[in-house]
C-alpha cells in the first residue's frame, strides 16, 4: 500500500542573476549554482517540481507521489481546483528584482498562461534600510502609466515601503511590485510561473542582451492604485498549548499561519494538507508518540489530507500553509 506518512521535499532551486548565496550557506538549500536566488519549496510546476525526500519514495518527484497518493491527499477544499493550487518558495534577493506584475486567472487563461497569480511575502531578514515596492503612492491614469514606462520615471509613483522582518505583503493579482536588494522572503502563491516584467534596470541576462519586457500585456492588468492592505499580519497572536500562531493572510487558495513552537499537537483533517516551511530551530515530527523525521531550518514538510493527529515537538519558527 502506498505510504501516507508526512514526508520532506527538496527544493527545486533556481539562479537568477539577482540572487545571493544565503539559501545554501543558512537554510541548507543545495545546487551546484553559484547563485541560489529561488528554493521551490512545494512545488508541483512543471518549471521546478519538488523532490520527495524521505520515506520509501524518496527521490520520487512531488507531483508524481500526489498522483500515486491521490487527489483525497490534497483535501477536500482543493477539490476546486484542477491542479495542485499552491507554490511555496524562499527567495534571496542580493540584488533588486525587476518591477512587475502578475494578471487574474481570467486573463492568464484568455491569454494562454494557465492560472494568474495572487501571492503573499512574508520578510524573514533584510538588511537595515532595505525597502520594496508596492503598488502606487497615488492613483494614475493609464496614460501616465505608459508614459512613465517609456520615460524611465515610473519609480517616482510607487509606493515604496521601508520593510523589517514579520512584515506581510499580500500582493493581489493586478499589484505592482518589486522585491528591493538585500532582503529574504518567504513566498506562498497561486501555482503560476506568469510574470509580466515593466522595468528591469537596464540589466541585461546571460546571454549580454535585455531581458524582456512585457508592457502590452502589464498595461492590461495593472491596477493602478495604491495597495489595499497594510504591511502587516491580519491577525492577533494567539497562544495554544505548547505553541503560538498569528495568522498572516487568507485567500481563496491559501490560508498562512507563522507559528512559534515547543510542543504542538496537531491534526491534518479531511479538508486540506498541511504544509511547513521551518525558518528557524528544528524539531522532530510525531505520529503516535513515535518520531517519523527530524527537521530543521531550510525544511519542507507536506502533510497530507486525512492524516490525522500528529505533534510536533521542538523550538522552531514555522509558516503553515492550508487551503
Amino acid at each position: 500500500m502506498f505510504s501516507t506518512e508526512p514526508i520532506k521535499l527538496k527544493a527545486a532551486c533556481k539562479d537568477y542573476l539577482w540572487g545571493g548565496t544565503r539559501l545554501r550557506t543558512e537554510y541548507h538549500q543545495q545546487s551546484d549554482a553559484e547563485k541560489v536566488a529561488e528554493s521551490w519549496m512545494l512545488s508541483c510546476h512543471p518549471d521546478g517540481p519538488s523532490i520527495v525526500n524521505s520515506g520509501d519514495c524518496k527521490g520520487m518527484l512531488f507531483p508524481e507521489y500526489l498522483k500515486q497518493l491521490g487527489r483525497q491527499a490534497l483535501g477536500t477544499d482543493c477539490a476546486k481546483f484542477p491542479d495542485f493550487p499552491v507554490l511555496i518558495k524562499l527567495i534571496d534577493a542580493k540584488d533588486r528584482l525587476s518591477i512587475q506584475v502578475h494578471p487574474d486567472d481570467a486573463y492568464a487563461k484568455t491569454h494562454g498562461g494557465g492560472f494568474g497569480k495572487t501571492e503573499m511575502w512574508y520578510v524573514v531578514d533584510c538588511e537595515p534600510g532595505a525597502f520594496l515596492y508596492y503598488g502606487f503612492d497615488h492613483p494614475i491614469g493609464k496614460e501616465e502609466f505608459r508614459r512613465r514606462i517609456q520615460n524611465n520615471t515610473l519609480e517616482e509613483v510607487l509606493n515604496r515601503a521601508s520593510v523589517h522582518p514579520g512584515d506581510v505583503f499580500f500582493i493581489e493579482a493586478g499589484t505592482l511590485h518589486s522585491i528591493g536588494k538585500g532582503i529574504l522572503i518567504a513566498e506562498i502563491q497561486q501555482n503560476s510561473n506568469l510574470t509580466y516584467r515593466i522595468y528591469d534596470y537596464g540589466r541585461v541576462g546571460t546571454d549580454g542582451k535585455p531581458r524582456q519586457l512585457h508592457i502590452p500585456q502589464a498595461l492590461d492588468v495593472t491596477r493602478l492604485t495604491p495597495p489595499d492592505r497594510p504591511a502587516r499580519p491580519q491577525g492577533k497572536r494567539e497562544t495554544c498549548e505548547g505553541y503560538s500562531q498569528i495568522l498572516l493572510a487568507s485567500c481563496n487558495v491559501f490560508t498562512v499561519y507563522e507559528m512559534e513552537i515547543q510542543e504542538a499537537a496537531l491534526r491534518a483533517d479531511e479538508t486540506s494538507f498541511h504544509s511547513f516551511l521551518c525558518l528557524e530551530g528544528d524539531a522532530i515530527l510525531l505520529n503516535q508518540g513515535k518520531p517519523v523525521f527530524s527537521f530543521q531550518k531550510g525544511d519542507s514538510i507536506f502533510v497530507p489530507a486525512g492524516f490525522g493527529d500528529y505533534t510536533v515537538k521542538g523550538r522552531c519558527r514555522l509558516l503553515r500553509t492550508t487551503v
